[in-house]
């Protein structure tokens, strides 16, 4: 068993919670702009006392309404400042925030507010109270329900009117970093999802190492990040307590589609983002440069950022290779950096695999992507690269005060302050899940004589085809799915005499690919399904996937689907992992077909 890890550089005071951030920046930093929010069509700026001054009107309004320490308090919003807002507020309340996706379905806010024993929620728009409307006759704990755009906050303020500063510092001063912080539901691929118990100490003890690690990344006053994924998810709510410890500017973007234009009109310093972000961004340039008939200028751009990354690693560039840098860095480079807000010189990704391709064109233009790794159970981060020497392809190493070790089978298995309690009511999955301490990811992996560590796939999602050999399908798809043509992949190939794969086709980037290719504006995927030109684009894209497996791993067929594979059909978690088992009874017949028809 390979084994490897860091010393700590920031341990977690005794009887620290993650509200003593916001007062220590109140005291500290004053007049330090903290937190950003849209008004009227700009960015307007709140100091961290002002920020402190609306989360303990807030606070005080919850205690008014009866929420006391301990009581778990819904929260079902996008992301937007409310949610960072209330967020804290119910820490200084004494409670514990339990986060639901805004696109969660009635069932689905049944099982959360119901399991968790919620007694309040906040959610954002009408839509989210009616859905919660449905279900409220079957939570008989849950006794109160605000909406944010109906004056929730306001309402709150009323009712704490007259309740002291004293009650809410009482409340907060009882919290300890062993305190229950949040529980955070798993996506689920299937079944049930679980509650992970996340304490004040497991963001306090993650996060103050990060910061302490990527240090010029996270400057008062200087540096900002703008977030546009979901705060409901572990990844997003990560940065605001990392923003709060630094402490540094954060805006929130409520929709990812509009992440272009407000990158340019917020320009962050730093970007936290998940791959298929930083896919888009290359594959829109891409696109755009191929329209204007500057196609080839592009990819010759893109080779010699990739040429420069590696040759970063490689002992550095040749002085050919650094005038041809030069010249693509005033012809291409700055105006993809310009396009990211034209500050920010990295990136955090997480969530899946960046590829190695993509991380070094990234770099080669200046705009280092910084891998990173972890679960919902390790409150997100237990791993990343180094800001200043990352390795490519890689996740990086343990965050400081975390070890890594590679079981027999391959498991990663990890430990370290972040690592969660235990599932919530859920002791039997909490046993199964950690032992000593170390917790049992279901990720294989691998670990280089430096310490950071390559996952190469899952192990509940292994194919072991008729011949008897096992594939990981995620390094395969991440391959395919990097093709700006290619909206989702699906490895199949269990008990099957070769592999296959299932392929949907970007319905954002088919319009573009539509036009290069002097198809009908009008065409469809299902009027293009035995296209030579769409059908050999797809094979260029399986083609690419193949290059990095062996020949048994593969695929030797593919079926395009007539459809997308989303969170609105079912076959995607709110990450954005796919459903494998949903994706397998749904399209049955079509896996069928690729090992019958000839």
């Amino acid at each position: 068993m390979r084994e490897f890890s860091l010393p700590a550089l920031y341990e977690v005071p005794s009887g620290a919670n993650l509200t003593d951030l916001i007062h220590a920046n109140a005291e500290r930093h004053p007049a330090v702009a903290v937190v950003s929010r849209k008004a009227d069509g700009h960015w307007e700026d709140l100091t961290s006392v002002q920020f402190l001054a609306e989360v303990r009107r807030a606070a005080k309004g919850l205690i008014a309404s009866g929420i006391g320490p301990g009581d778990r308090v819904g929260l079902m919003s996008r992301t937007r400042y409310e949610w960072t807002l209330l967020d804290f507020a119910i820490w200084c309340a004494g409670a514990v925030t339990v986060p639901v996706y805004e696109t969660s379905s009635a069932e689905q806010v049944e099982w959360i507010l119901g399991d968790s024993g919620a007694v309040a929620c906040l959610v954002e728009l009408p839509r989210h109270e009616t859905v919660v409307g449905q279900v409220r006759d079957r939570l008989p704990e849950l006794k109160q329900l605000w909406q944010i755009e109906n004056g929730a906050l306001a309402e709150l303020a009323a009712a704490g009117a007259d309740v002291p500063d004293a009650a809410v510092e009482e409340r907060r001063s009882a919290l300890a970093p062993d305190t229950l912080a949040t529980v955070v539901y798993t996506s689920g691929t299937t079944g049930r999802p679980k509650g992970c118990q996340l304490t004040h100490g497991n963001f306090l003890g993650e996060l103050g190492n990060v910061v302490a690690l990527l240090g010029p990344l996270f400057r008062t006053g200087e540096s900002s990040v703008l977030l546009f994924l979901p705060e409901a998810h572990v990844l997003g709510r990560i940065a605001e307590v990392s923003a709060a410890l630094a402490p540094i500017r954060i805006g929130h973007l409520p929709d990812i589609k509009d992440v272009v234009a407000e990158l340019s009109a917020f320009r962050p310093t730093l970007i936290l983002g998940v791959p298929r972000v930083f896919e888009k961004v290359y594959n829109s340039a891409r696109a755009k440069a191929q329209s204007e008939g500057k196609g080839k200028i592009f990819d010759r751009a893109a080779d010699t950022a990739v040429a420069y990354s590696k040759a970063l690693d490689d002992g550095g560039a040749s002085i050919g290779l650094k005038l041809r840098h030069k010249m693509f860095d005033v012809l291409v480079y700055s105006k993809l950096r310009a396009a990211l807000g034209g500050r920010a010189t990295h990136a955090i990704s997480g969530g899946a695999p960046l590829g190695e391709r993509l991380g070094h064109f990234y770099r080669g233009i200046g705009f280092t992507v910084l891998e990173g790794y972890g679960l919902t159970e390790t409150c997100a981060a237990i791993a990343v690269n180094p800001y200043d020497k990352p390795r490519i392809g890689s996740v990086g190493r343990p965050v400081p005060g975390s070890s890594f070790r590679i079981a027999d089978d391959g498991e990663v298995q990890l430990k370290g302050p972040q690592v969660f309690t235990g599932y919530w009511r859920n002791p039997a999955a909490s046993a199964e899940a950690l032992t000593d301490g170390w917790f049992a990811t279901g990720d294989l992996g691998s670990l280089d004589a430096d310490g950071f560590l390559t996952i190469t796939g899952r192990k509940k999602e292994i194919i072991v085809t008729a011949g008897g050999k096992n594939v990981a399908p995620a390094v395969i798809e991440d391959r395919i799915r990097a093709h700006p043509l290619i909206g989702e992949c699906m490895v199949v190939g269990d008990r099957r005499p070769f592999i296959a794969c299932l392929i949907t086709v970007d319905p954002e980037f088919f319009p573009t690919w539509k036009k290069l290719n002097g198809k009908p504006d009008a065409a469809t995927v299902t009027d293009l399904l035995q296209d030579a030109d769409l059908l050999g684009a797809v094979q260029s894209a399986v083609d690419d996937g193949n290059a990095a497996v062996s020949h048994a791993e593969a695929v030797k067929k593919f079926h395009i689907l007539d459809t997308v594979l989303s969170e609105d059909s079912g076959h995607l978690t709110p990450s954005l992992k796919l459903k494998r088992a949903v994706v397998l009874k749904d399209y049955a017949a079509e896996i069928e077909a690729l090992y019958t028809s000839r």
